[in-house]
């Protein structure tokens, strides 16, 4: 029995996507009992939320790996003024959607180049150096908001935001998709394995020959196109762009990361989890808003429970230390 319970935790440890996984069925058990009708089909909207949410997580979840406290503030703004841009280009063809991702990853490379410059070469903290980069953002998306018209879709554009196929949003497909290569790239990849090693020990890297520095910056440029391209797709999912667009995901990123399993203190992540900790923070706000708990308590509580699950994971990280 002793040999049973230590073989459980190991694997709990091993698997920390459990966790993100059985809260989500226990909050979609409680809402079908509160409403006697939220069923299968009924996960849909919250597949559909998480998924844009998946994205910048992952992104979130790469630069969070590198550890030394590493996180990306500037997404919000990199989704917004993605968003801004999509509007601002699209002609209605494919042609123009075409020049649409042009501009939206070249957005995407040249935030993320940015913000890893202001980290590995000026040194300053990520948490400062992304926060000063998503005002610039910021600033540029007011400047775009004044020139912004009629937005005329791209065909392309709308059926991968709001398309279906067999029943199935094009969205939740695609971020199936990222996360089974997102869990290949850090699972089966040098450059997963490169990553792992830098979170857990920089100089440990170094003296393995891992070019820290390349490692840490592509996260940072990873994260920015990755949040480019949510905003592009939220763009089309929402027929337009406005000035709070990516403001939900700073925290939401972060939760999810930090639910799917992820440690906060670098070096070990999970794709999967991340999918997973998305599906349970929308099903969380699902389960608030069912509950009629106004947009700021909603904030309060996901806050709370991102704290309780970094108080948990900081407490295993200190006897795991000792």
């Amino acid at each position: 029995m002793a040999e049973q319970r230590q073989s459980l935790s190991v694997a709990l440890r091993e698997k920390r996507w459990i966790w993100p996984l059985l809260g989500f069925l226990v909050l979609w058990a409680i809402l079908t009992a509160l409403t006697a009708r939220f069923s299968l089909s009924s996960l849909t909207g919250v597949a559909q939320s998480a998924a844009f949410l998946l994205l910048p997580a992952l992104g979130q979840m790469l630069v969070v790996t590198t550890g030394r406290g590493n996180i990306d503030l500037s997404i919000p703004s990199t989704v917004t003024l993605a968003a801004y841009l999509t509007v601002l280009s699209s002609s209605g063809s494919e042609a123009g959607f075409g020049v649409t991702l042009v501009l939206v990853l070249a957005l995407g490379l040249l935030a993320g180049a940015f913000n890893a410059g202001l980290v590995l070469l000026l040194r300053i903290p990520a948490m400062i150096a992304t926060l000063a980069s998503g005002y610039i953002l910021a600033t540029a998306t007011l400047s775009v908001n004044a020139r912004i018209g009629s937005f005329a879709k791209p065909p392309l554009l709308a059926w991968l935001a709001t398309g279906r196929v067999s029943g199935v949003p094009v969205m939740v497909i695609i971020a199936v998709v990222a996360t089974v290569l997102f869990a290949v790239l850090l699972g089966r990849s040098a450059w997963g394995r490169k990553l792992f090693a830098v979170g857990q020990s920089v100089e440990a890297a170094r003296l393995a020959g891992v070019r820290v520095w390349a490692v840490t910056a592509s996260t940072f440029v990873l994260s920015a196109v990755l949040s480019s391209l949510t905003g592009m797709l939220l763009a089309g999912y929402a027929s337009g762009a406005f000035l709070e667009m990516g403001t939900p995901y700073l925290l939401q990123s972060v939760g999810a990361v930090v639910l799917g399993g992820t440690l906060i203190a670098g070096g070990s992540a999970t794709a999967f989890g991340t999918l997973l900790g998305g599906l349970l923070l929308v099903m969380i706000v699902t389960t608030m808003q069912v509950a009629g708990l106004p947009p700021g308590a909603q904030d309060i509580l996901q806050g709370i429970v991102i704290i309780a699950v970094l108080s948990v994971a900081g407490g295993r990280m200190g006897r795991r230390l000792s």
